[in-house]
């Protein structure tokens, strides 16, 4: 992956600046470059070519349509096969850091209300955005709710959006509002994101009460309850394969709460 990352810069005409990142399971690595004064991103992906053809290959470069939003801007992009399919993405850089290094929230963070009101309007405008892009099918929720709480849960998804399909933590910037990595956006149930950030806070109660505040008229619709029961199902299949165990009781408490 570092070398993938030498590559590109020096197809971009990049100097590298600072320690690379690695990305879930290694499949991404990232760094802060320079295109002569200016900074910018450098991310590369790396993908056996079979999993290339999905929404997600090409997401960060289809986010593009969202203006508006502080977000990072995709400026070039580059790609080659070395082995796997290797994908190269020069983007504007998001100012501040992020809210936590890791998806889920682990310690309080101070955010001042307008990052939050930031946040709910950034969320809203996904919702109303138009697109072909897919994030969940009804087959995908129908199967993660069946395999998690069988037939406990309704799974037909009644009402549909677009959504940012990731937002935690570690993709939320402060202390100026910033949401990164635009790869699995797309048309999923309503309420898909504020689901999302709800579960991945309930190790902070105090910050997923201002969560649950913030997206009360969301969270508290049947749309609203069933997007998290499909959220929670999928963090639950992630924390299956060894990723943050310490949500599992959390999580299963959250999701006995909304079917009781």
């Amino acid at each position: 992956m570092h070398d993938n990352l030498h590559r590109a810069a020096d197809h971009f005409g990049l100097t590298i600046s600072g320690e690379p990142t690695l990305g879930w399971l290694f499949r991404s690595i990232s760094v802060l470059a320079y295109k002569g004064n200016d900074q910018v991103w450098l991310r590369v992906n790396s993908e056996d070519p079979q999993w290339i053809g999905g929404d997600f290959w090409t997401g960060n470069l289809d986010a593009n349509v969202f203006t508006g939003l502080s977000k990072p801007r995709v400026l070039d992009v580059f790609e080659w096969e070395e082995g796997r399919q290797q994908r190269a993405e020069v983007m504007t850089l998001v100012p501040g850091a992020p809210c936590s290094p890791t998806d889920v929230l682990r310690q309080a963070v101070d955010l001042p209300d307008a990052w939050w009101a930031e946040l709910r309007r950034t969320v809203d405008t996904i919702a109303y955005t138009p697109t072909e892009r897919t994030n969940a099918d009804q087959d995908k929720v129908t199967n993660r709710l069946r395999q998690r709480f069988g037939d406990a849960v309704d799974p037909v998804v009644s009402q549909w959006e677009t959504v940012h399909g990731d937002v935690h933590w570690s993709n939320l910037m402060h202390p100026d509002f910033g949401l990164l990595d635009w790869e699995l956006w797309g048309r999923g149930p309503a309420g898909t994101d504020a689901a999302t950030l709800l579960c991945y806070s309930l190790l902070v109660p105090e910050t997923a009460e201002r969560v649950r505040a913030t997206f009360n008229d969301v969270l508290g619709t049947p749309s609203g309850r069933l997007a998290q029961l499909y959220v929670i199902a999928r963090l639950l299949g992630r924390i299956d394969k060894g990723d943050y165990p310490d949500l599992a009781a959390p999580l299963a408490d959250h999701a006995k709460a909304l079917l009781d």
